[in-house]
């Protein structure tokens, strides 16, 4: 799908002040700096202005611009420049356009935990049989999910959509820009909660995926989470549902879980049942992987075809990354994120793992508000029950908290150590570790918990 500088106009109701309008297009930018030549730049205003790097943009041999004022672009510019009223709603109307027009199918996938595992899984299920697209890294947000939309217009047959928010409306906004066909909604947890304040909010929040859809909409549901199940008689369209319980439309049944190695389960669904091998890391991603299997079976991937790619899924980056380093530890990077049920469920992985030791470094989780010490201390007497040698904290208040509580329930204080930041704590941490240990490495992103990582691999890779 060829983009030329008055297509783009018209689908973005804006208005081609320079430049000849059958000029296109290459690719699309919102960063001067990783701009390549012959894309369109967009100057959104955020927390720093775009039309303060115009001129930057043009240097860079930007095809055109697109602004929501006029701009000073230098005597050798040759861009086009349309003018909108609104740069941010002109990148969401291309996306939507691009996504009108490239006919393929969209499926967008909520959730408080397990939105990337869920996306990377379908997009491998059903890449058997279609040409998938789907958000590159983490850019899901009004952003990031119109830039992924745009990679459309090279002909894919379907868009695997992950939407992320952190407040009340932006699903919204996301669903009116990808209008997705089926929809995708993994579980409620304490993500974001010091923003909403209470689970419900959350879900409510969340609950934004069902709004907008057509008799024909499919949505994907979890059927053990009993937030999302109260919400979804909203749904005017077709429901299946997916979990452990046993009046779910595809099912793990029979779950045994293989400590590093995954888990393992009866896959029961309308076509059949099969044994199901799954390399990911805890029951949290068997679950994601049958909602992936759910979504296939309705795009007509036949069962064996599901089972047969699930056995070769590999983790999504820092997300449970099994590290087995020469020098004889195992790291399990699961540094990308993190959330109350998101570690518990990792500390149930390391708890079941087999080790000379087992060891936790645990960052602090953000964005909790008001609840953040209890719900920190709920995860430090989690960890206490976790069979743990050692247990390390990294971060403020919280942390320190999440350490007393593991004291408190039963650990020893020889054995819990905590530091302010992950740049003094990785040189530490690493000098206590010892051929054998397991350590598990989680943490929210602004604790920079890769960054122990890194001094692990670097120490004993």
């Amino acid at each position: 799908m060829a983009l030329a500088a008055g297509t783009i106009a018209a689908a973005m109701n804006g208005r081609l002040v320079t430049g000849d309008d059958d000029r296109y297009v290459t690719g699309f930018s919102i960063d001067s700096r990783t701009l390549a030549s012959g894309d369109l730049f967009f100057a959104i205003v955020a927390k720093r202005d775009g039309h303060d790097f115009a001129a930057a943009a043009s240097k860079r041999r930007a095809a055109g611009l697109v602004v929501s004022r006029p701009v000073a672009l230098g005597d050798d510019n040759d861009a086009f420049v349309i003018e909108v009223a609104d740069t941010t709603r002109a990148l969401q109307d291309l996306a939507k356009h691009v996504r009108r027009e490239s006919r393929a199918r969209v499926v967008a996938i909520t959730g408080s935990a397990g939105k990337t595992t869920t996306k990377d899984a379908i997009a491998e299920l059903i890449g058997s049989r279609f040409k998938v697209v789907k958000n590159a890294g983490n850019l899901n947000n009004h952003l990031g999910l119109p830039l992924s939309l745009l990679e459309l217009r090279h002909g894919a047959d379907v868009a695997v959509m992950e939407l992320g928010m952190n407040h009340a409306g932006e699903i919204r906004t996301l669903v009116d820009v990808a209008t997705p066909e089926v929809r995708v909604w993994t579980n409620v947890g304490e993500a974001h909660i010091g923003y909403f304040g209470s689970a419900d909010a959350i879900a409510d929040a969340k609950a934004e995926i069902l709004e907008g859809a057509s008799p024909d909409s499919l949505l994907v549901a979890n059927a053990d989470d009993a937030l999302v199940m109260a919400r979804v008689p909203a749904f005017t369209g077709r429901i299946i549902t997916f979990g452990s319980v046993a009046d779910a439309h595809v099912r793990a049944a029979d779950i045994e879980d293989l400590g590093l190695d995954g888990s393992r389960a009866a896959l029961v669904t309308p076509s059949g049942r099969r044994d199901l091998k799954v390399p990911l890391l805890g029951r949290g991603h068997l679950m994601n992987v049958v909602c992936a299997a759910a979504v296939a079976l309705e795009m007509g991937i036949d069962l064996d075809t599901i089972v047969e790619h699930a056995a070769r899924l590999k983790p999504s980056s820092r997300r449970g990354a099994v590290l087995r380093l020469p020098k004889g530890v195992t790291v399990i990077d699961d540094s990308y994120n993190s959330s109350p049920s998101a570690l518990m469920r990792s500390l149930d992985v390391i708890a079941r793992a087999w080790a000379a030791r087992r060891i936790a470094v645990i960052g602090e989780m953000l964005e909790l508000g008001e609840l953040s010490e209890p719900l920190h201390r709920d995860c430090g007497r989690v960890a206490a029950s976790s069979r743990l040698a050692k247990l390390f904290t990294i971060g403020g208040h919280a942390a320190r908290a999440l350490g007393e509580a593991a004291i408190d329930a039963g650990m020893p204080r020889a054995a819990v150590t905590h530091f302010d930041n992950s740049t003094d704590g990785a040189p530490a941490i690493a000098a206590q570790l010892t051929s054998g240990d397991v350590v598990l490495v989680k943490g929210s992103r602004g604790t920079r918990t890769d960054l122990v990582v890194e001094r692990l691999t670097a120490v004993f890779g």
